[in-house]
């Protein structure tokens, strides 16, 4: 039992004052309170004096001395692995040795001459110079991210320890494959530029990592806990955002090497309930390929790098990953954003967890060439009886403002709403509607015609879409990582028409062979609602759809998979259409940050297959459509600005993806009728849109 730091009784014989034992439930509090708080304010320690019973100071001298025991512990753990690996080196040195004395030169069985023992020497001396350089590395990391230097060793006890793996690992992409160098126009070619991964965290680094995403916790913890002044409501939407000088006073960073002088801050707040357990999204959180999965508008790539710390008895409690990721936003010009970073999860108590993100400089040499930073971010998951989660969500991060974003997308980027907490709270909404709906086993009354015989089909169509829908995201952002680089041809202003042309293997994903896409964005003067209405509805189709020939489009079935009735999947048919084995699968998705029309041809058999049940992995899709975004500009200002031209009070972001198959010959020439063809069919469709939307002035 723990004692009091202040007497509860009259002093004893012998000058001697009797402690105050805490009760075992006091203690249990108390121990709850220290993982939420390990330094409560004063406010927080008289509420735990009423609750416990206890002095204020009692509160306060036992908050001190838990604090100096964790310390302490930390302390002892980093000395006991520091002299286990030492001894562990001394003993290989002593081996080393003992070989040295009993060497037998290959030539002539005698013992080494001087000059080979001079070369041992100093290939030994090189070997010491670069531990001692890591160990100086170590020693910065910790110094940088625990506020104090790990306890080193005396000079003449070599620290041991295993040097990450440098060795270049190809990130696996799922994409199709690119390595074939392709001429486009200038001279472009389609690469793939992989993040070189370390094969494993050395055990000194591990808990400095630990320390690292513990602290991590504690901030974020207290960034959801804690309103007004640090958090402020900004726009007519009321999103909540940072207040620096706030913030920089409640959490001092003194001597903080990550916030570098060109970068500035991007911070936003957000709470909402989605349709998912919170189990379920603990889950699907620490797993890195579930995770892109469930943002596959966000994140366009994702890999768990190393898992650092398991569960504790089987729960993901505990659970620190190092993780590596893409952020994307639906436009090829719009940078994406990188990390590595540790992604930690904490179960507070039955039901409400914790989950915090923070980068990392890992490893030295493999750093990436990031113009962004993640400060601790992340959600608290609050479990409800109804099967929900009310999920609270920050995101924190620090960007180069020296990153040139393009004038059509800055009142967006420079709002924070591209990457902020309001587009992952909701794309999480829209995503867990999504799979509750493909959980339900009955067929709705709204699909059309009774074409989906069965919950089987229904699954199988909805897997197909949302293949198609992630193809589409991974092939319209700008990430080398997919293989591909935008080029803009000589001769288009502006955003223009972009290209790029990839080689596909085939079968499943993409079909085979040489495929060239294009895309284009433009800003439209409605509201991104009043575009996805238009450009999803069957009945407009044939007004923007060149290939259509003006026939009218019929939906001849469709999926529900939101409560929104845009969120839907339909099979479309081109009436009077000579191609009358080709139906249109079309995925129409939209949450208050984006919305989505993608779409692909799929021969009948092929539809057959998959609403009859089978696996439809193996389909091959090239999708193209269209991805809405809110051009950022508050609602009610009218000034005119660099994405706004026409000055009117907010508009919307349309970009557009054109896909197509050149040559399903693997040996295949791009040549330039095929990139005129692509480019008047993109010019034409932007055209029909803006006359049929009424601003062919645009």
């Amino acid at each position: 039992m723990d004692c009091g730091d202040e007497p509860e009784m009259p002093e004893q014989q012998g000058g001697k004052r009797r402690c105050q034992r805490h009760t075992p439930k006091q203690i249990q509090e108390l121990e709850a309170m220290f993982k939420i708080c390990p330094h409560p304010d004063e406010k927080q320690r008289m509420q735990l004096s009423q609750d416990l019973g206890l002095e204020p100071r009692q509160i306060k001298f036992w908050f001190q001395n838990k604090r100096t025991q964790m310390k302490a512990h930390h302390e002892r753990t980093d000395n006991c692995t520091l002299r286990a690996e030492n001894d562990k080196v001394r003993c290989e040195n002593i081996a080393m040795k003992e070989v040295l004395k009993n060497a037998i030169c290959p030539s002539c069985g005698g013992p080494p001459t001087n000059e080979d023992s001079s070369v041992i020497e100093q290939e030994l001396r090189m070997e010491n110079a670069r531990l001692k350089e890591e160990l100086d590395r170590v020693s910065s990391f910790a110094s940088k991210y625990l506020g104090r230097p790990i306890t080193q060793l005396p000079l003449d006890q070599p620290l041991a320890m295993s040097p990450p793996d440098l060795s270049m690992r190809g990130y696996s992409n799922h994409g199709p494959s690119s390595s074939v160098h392709l001429d486009l126009l200038s001279g472009s070619s389609s690469t793939v530029i992989p993040f070189p991964f370390p094969a494993a965290v050395s055990e000194i680094e591990k808990p400095v990592m630990l320390d690292l995403a513990t602290r991590a916790m504690e901030e974020l913890i207290k960034l959801v806990q804690t309103d007004e002044p640090l958090w402020v409501k900004v726009g007519h939407d009321g999103r909540e955002v940072l207040h620096l000088e706030t913030y920089e006073r409640i959490f001092p960073r003194p001597g903080q090497q990550f916030k570098y002088l060109d970068f500035h801050s991007e911070a936003s707040r957000d709470s909402g309930v989605v349709t998912m357990n919170s189990t379920s999204l603990v889950d699907m959180f620490t797993d890195a390929s579930k995770w892109a999965e469930l943002f596959p508008t966000i994140v366009s790539n994702a890999k768990n790098i190393e898992v650092l710390a398991t569960g504790i008895a089987g729960s993901k409690s505990g659970t620190l990953v190092l993780m590596y990721e893409e952020l994307q936003v639906l436009s090829p010009v719009i940078p994406t954003r990188e990390f590595c970073f540790l992604r930690y999860c904490h179960q507070i108590q039955e039901g409400l967890w914790a989950i915090v993100d923070v980068s990392v400089d890992y490893p030295g040499e493999n750093q990436l060439a990031s113009q962004s930073w993640r400060l601790p971010s992340g959600c608290l998951i609050q479990g409800m009886p109804n099967g929900c989660s009310k999920v609270n969500w920050v995101e924190h991060m620090e960007v180069d403002a020296k990153n040139r974003i393009h004038q059509l997308y800055r009142n967006l980027v420079h709002s924070g709403m591209a990457f902020g907490a309001q587009r992952w709270l909701s794309t999480l909404q829209r995503m867990c509607e999504r799979f509750a709906c493909l959980r339900v086993t009955g067929i709705s009354s709204r699909d059309l015609e009774g074409v989906i015989p069965g919950p089987d089909g229904k699954r199988s169509m909805m897997t197909l879409a949302q293949r198609m829908v992630n193809n589409f995201c991974a092939r319209i952002t700008a990430s080398n990582n997919h293989g591909h680089v935008w080029t803009n041809p000589s001769g288009f202003t502006d955003v223009g028409i972009r290209l790029t042309v990839y080689r596909s293997p085939g079968p499943s994903d993409y079909p085979s062979g040489l495929i060239l896409s294009a895309t284009t964005s433009i800003w439209l003067p409605l509201p991104s609602q009043r575009v996805f209405s238009y450009i999803k509805d069957a009945k407009t189709r044939a007004e923007w759809d060149v290939l259509s020939n003006g026939n009218s489009v019929q939906e001849v079935a469709r999926i529900t998979n939101g409560s929104h009735q845009g969120n839907c999947i339909s099979m479309l048919r081109t009436l009077n259409s000579s191609q009358s084995n080709m139906l249109i699968l079309q995925e129409s998705c939209i949450d208050a940050s984006v919305s989505l029309t993608a779409y692909a041809t799929v021969d009948l058999p092929s539809l057959d297959m998959v609403m009859s049940g089978v696996d439809p992995s193996k389909i091959p899709l090239l999708p193209s459509g269209f991805a809405i975004l809110p051009d950022g500009q508050p609602n009610g200002e009218g000034a005119s600005t660099s994405s706004n031209p026409m000055g009117v009070a907010s508009g919307s972001l349309v970009t557009v993806l054109f896909q197509l198959l050149v040559s399903s010959s693997p040996s295949a020439k791009l040549d330039i009728e095929t990139v005129t063809t692509i480019t008047q069919l993109i010019n034409a469709t932007v055209q029909q849109i803006k006359v049929s939307l009424n601003c062919p002035s645009i």
